[in-house]
């Protein structure tokens, strides 16, 4: 367990937004980080990908951008409802991201959703990739960062989905348990709540998740076991600028 010990009186806050829709409307207004949450595929893939020894990651919030870097002679992982689009050299699995595919190189990245949601936290310091293969350690930067945090989910198409908020709760769970933080958010305690009666079975409770459903129906679902492995790495993919690098 992570500890850190601060006076009541300096307490960071965590809070969590279940959609990008909402992200407009986060109380939080001041010395944060973002943590974009996309478990169902795009930010357990790009952990993968850096744990695999990617250079960088470019993200694009449109099929016109990925096009356009196609075009300029990047790789590029790109992917719509859930379906490897055809100019595209990877979809978006982490499977897709070995070491051979992937190390040192440059990687153009557009995703149905959670490429959109980062999108529209730009305004934010930083954007750090969050999945529960990187859960501690991305609390512990978190930490170390000493900032507010806004969970943001990607979910589906601006809908709330199961997966990242489900995320949402083990990430609050853990940044509690640093006696660092504090959460005011009715959508963090949601969330922990959630996580509670998830947590003895992940793998079981996900069966719920519409997405893990769609993820099946297109025969592409033999990542679910991976993406709910807690801390299969200790990479911290960050967003600043233009493009996401490993911090750690």
């Amino acid at each position: 367990m992570i500890h850190m010990a601060e006076s009541s009186n300096n307490l960071r806050s965590v809070e969590v937004c279940f959609t990008p829709k909402l992200f407009s409307e986060i109380a939080t207004r001041e010395n944060f980080i973002v943590v974009l949450a996309d478990i169902l595929r795009a930010t357990t893939s790009i952990c993968a990908a850096f744990a695999n020894g990617v250079k960088n990651i470019i993200p694009v919030a449109t099929l016109e951008e990925a096009k356009e870097m196609k075009n300029k002679g990047f790789l590029v992982a790109s992917e719509q409802d859930g379906k490897k689009l055809d100019f595209a050299d990877f979809g978006n699995s982490a499977f897709n991201f070995s070491k051979e595919a992937v190390s040192c190189k440059t990687l153009v990245y557009f995703t149905t959703n959670g490429t959109r949601a980062l999108d529209i936290a730009r305004s934010a310091e930083k954007i750090a990739i969050g999945a529960f293969v990187n859960l501690t350690a991305l609390t512990r930067w978190l930490v170390a960062e000493n900032k507010n945090v806004v969970i943001l989910c990607s979910g589906w198409k601006n809908k709330f989905c199961l997966e990242d908020a489900l995320f949402a709760g083990a990430l609050t769970r853990c940044l509690l348990d640093t006696s660092g933080f504090e959460t005011k958010c009715d959508s963090a305690q949601a969330s922990l709540d959630l996580w509670k009666v998830a947590q003895p079975d992940l793998l079981a409770y996900i069966e719920k998740a519409a997405h893990r459903h769609r993820l099946k129906k297109l025969g592409l679902d033999d990542i679910i076991p991976y993406s709910f492995i807690l801390d299969s790495t200790r990479v911290v993919p960050v967003f600043e600028g233009t493009e996401i690098r490993n911090v750690v």
